[in-house]
């Protein structure tokens, strides 16, 4: 378990003053940032309709302070639907970035992923339920979709767990296997409900949209996802020290004085609430939360405190980029989101597991 920890996050257990790295890490995430906002700017000029980086800076202006739209004018395809799209985009990446770190940490697994584990799917099958039976628009607190995502995300994400830990050991293969399996199972029965919605295009849509879309974005769709990122991370950081000493085992991190079962339970919470969020306004996207945290970690290294905001800034960029490709790639129609990060991904998966079968 030792070498698990180990290579989950290397040097995670070092608590490094404000030295040569933490330096480093000001300047990532600097850059990020500048990077972010460039290909922000890219996906609003980007599209089926080319909108000079001018008349971009215009409508958002423009809309910035409230003016109605100029006659003949691309406000209308900048301020209302790409503005939103790419900003869904970045908090969408943020959100899944900061998931996968958390559960990676969770779990002591470094191949740990929301969509690996199932949790994805428990998310869809908990909203397309939602859909198909017509609470979409009620449930708590008016959040129905959410609400629902929510609920599915952590009785997958409980039951995944529950079944690793069955005979009171715990393996890290099982727990990918067994998030596989119940995640499989999880989304075969989305697809009988959607099937069952018995309205063609609602069928299609549906469908499109569990692939990963962000096709449905809104300024009013913006809201919810932010505050519920914004809060994962300060929750998270909050905890930065404590997740660092839950990857040298639940028994080092005890001595240290961390109440590890209060800790995993806040931890299910809070990835389970985050994913719901972002499963009830993108579809589940695969991948990201798998690649993000690894990248971070050859950069930044393990620990926590750095390693959480660098890991949202960066799952913004990439989703912000993937989702221009998805638009782009093809002249006559877009790909869903979750078809490129699945390209993306599934070699850097393959390529991850070669190199913990050769240290084996």
């Amino acid at each position: 378990m030792a070498s698990l920890a180990t290579d989950a996050a290397p040097g995670a257990a070092a608590e490094e003053g404000p030295g040569v790295r933490t330096v480093r890490t000001g300047w990532v995430a600097a850059g990020l940032g500048v990077a972010l906002l460039v290909a922000l700017t890219a996906s609003v000029c980007l599209g089926s309709t080319q909108v000079p980086l001018a008349d971009v800076w215009s409508a958002v202006r423009r809309g910035l302070s409230g003016s109605a739209p100029a006659p003949g004018t691309r406000d209308l395809i900048v301020w209302q639907l790409r503005v939103p799209r790419a900003l869904l985009a970045a908090v969408v990446g943020a959100g899944l970035g900061l998931v996968g770190t958390a559960v990676q940490a969770l779990v002591r697994n470094p191949l740990a992923d929301p969509y690996l584990l199932g949790i994805s799917s428990g998310a869809s099958l908990g909203a397309v339920a939602a859909i198909v039976l017509g609470a979409g628009a009620g449930g708590l607190l008016g959040l129905g979709l959410s609400s629902a995502a929510f609920a599915g995300a952590l009785a997958s994400f409980a039951l995944v767990w529950t079944v690793a830990r069955r005979g009171g050991g715990f393996s890290p293969l099982r727990l990918v296997l067994a998030g596989v399996g119940i995640g499989q199972f999880l989304s075969g029965f989305t697809h009988y409900l959607v099937l069952q919605a018995g309205d063609e295009q609602q069928t299609h849509g549906a469908l499109f949209w569990m692939m990963g879309s962000l096709g449905g974005a809104q300024w009013s769709t913006l809201a919810l996802p932010t505050a519920a990122v914004l809060l994962a991370l300060a929750v998270l950081v909050a905890r930065a020290r404590a997740l660092n000493a839950m990857l040298m085992g639940d028994e080092t991190a005890a001595s240290l004085g961390v109440d590890v079962g209060r800790l995993r339970r806040e931890l299910f919470v809070v990835t389970s609430l985050l994913t719901g969020v972002l499963v009830a306004v993108s579809g589940a996207i695969g991948f990201v939360g798998l690649m993000v945290p690894h990248a971070c970690r050859m950069v930044v290294g393990g620990d926590h405190r750095r390693l959480l905001p660098v890991a949202a800034l960066f799952g913004a960029l990439l989703l912000v980029v993937v989702d221009v490709m998805a638009r782009t790639a093809l002249a006559d129609q877009e790909l869903p989101v979750g078809v490129v990060t699945a390209l993306i991904g599934a070699p850097t998966l393959l390529y991850l597991l070669d190199r913990r079968l050769e240290r084996t």
